[in-house]
């Protein structure tokens, strides 16, 4: 069963916390205020808010 997921900010913890989410096949959106960092999150799978 995956969950819904939202995460806000993708700096040092946040990004890896996200993908191992993603990995565990969560449904995750994440939200950074720098748009870039959340690139590479958003490529391994996750939704961009």
């Amino acid at each position: 069963m995956s969950t819904k997921i939202g995460f806000i900010g993708m700096g040092i913890m946040g990004r890896p916390m996200a993908k191992n989410l993603l990995a565990a096949g969560h449904e995750v959106t994440v939200y950074n205020r720098t748009e870039s960092r959340c690139e590479e999150v958003v490529a391994a799978g996750a939704a961009k808010a």
